[in-house]
């Protein structure tokens, strides 16, 4: 009979370079940069001298030894934090996709940051957004989130992708992550626990996103998210997931669109 193994860190380097790339381009998304210390020490664990226990305790030590004094190194120390956790969630295959697993994402993410990590907010929100000339997207009802969500899953849980060639999946996939996106159930940290959500459940599908795109045009993918969520027919503005199937198909085809922020700017 079969037996079950335990899931480890990935021994190939290309894996553990993407990981550790793809979830430092992606603090870029809440315009966080993480420490030269951090890109150092996951140097280590890329060619396989560390390992990702050894580097969270590494970390630990760091700043009980250096404590975040203002705020701007309180949030160099959530992207090293954050960085860590998304690298360590990247290097195993376990996923579900439901309600639970997107909570329980951002709990393990931000934790150590946020008292209302992987609780859905209790209020309604608004952001500013540079591509909406500072407008918002319309976010989700807080008294409605966890239906919401549960919704959006059956609903993608009842689709089928059979028959459908490469490019109509990506329509697909980002039709669905641009209405779960727009949900927002947490009150920070949504794009880069969605981004995780969304790397793990492609890999259920059968793809390996395995080039840039995450790592180098993370702000890219907000920006696409947020004009798939935004729209005013009064000015002829019109939601589009346009920008992000082009994401998409960089990341999953190796397509060569050129990603550029100013072109999403209304």
């Amino acid at each position: 009979m079969p037996e079950y193994f335990v899931q480890s860190e990935p021994e190939d380097y290309k894996k553990r370079s993407y990981n550790w790339k793809t979830a430092i381009g992606l603090q870029a998304v809440d315009g966080l940069v993480p420490s030269q210390y951090l890109l150092d020490i996951a140097n280590s664990n890329i060619k396989g001298e560390l390992s990702l226990n050894e580097i969270q305790q590494k970390l630990q030590n760091y700043y009980e030894n250096n404590p975040a004094k203002t705020t701007g190194e309180e949030r160099q120390k959530e992207a090293d934090l954050v960085s860590l956790k998304i690298t360590k969630l990247l290097s195993g295959n376990a996923f579900d996709l439901s309600y639970i697993q997107l909570l329980s994402i951002h709990k393990n993410l931000f934790e150590d940051i946020y008292d209302f990590a992987g609780k859905c907010r209790t209020y309604n929100i608004s952001k500013k957004e540079w591509v909406l000339g500072g407008l918002s997207v319309i976010y989700g009802d807080f008294e409605q989130l966890q239906e919401t969500i549960e919704y959006d899953i059956k609903q993608e849980k009842n689709f089928s992708y059979a028959n459908l060639d490469e490019k109509d999946i990506i329509k697909h996939f980002s039709k669905f992550i641009a209405s779960f996106w727009q949900i927002h159930p947490f009150g920070e940290g949504n794009t880069r626990t969605i981004a995780v959500f969304a790397i793990k459940y492609l890999r259920t599908l059968g793809f390996e996103i395995t080039n840039e795109t995450f790592e180098k045009h993370s702000w890219y993918f907000r920006n696409a998210l947020v004009r798939a969520n935004y729209q005013d027919l009064s000015k002829k503005i019109y939601a589009t997931n346009q920008y992000l199937e082009m994401f998409f198909e960089n990341a999953l085809l190796g397509t060569k669109n050129e990603l550029k922020n100013r072109e999403l700017k209304i």
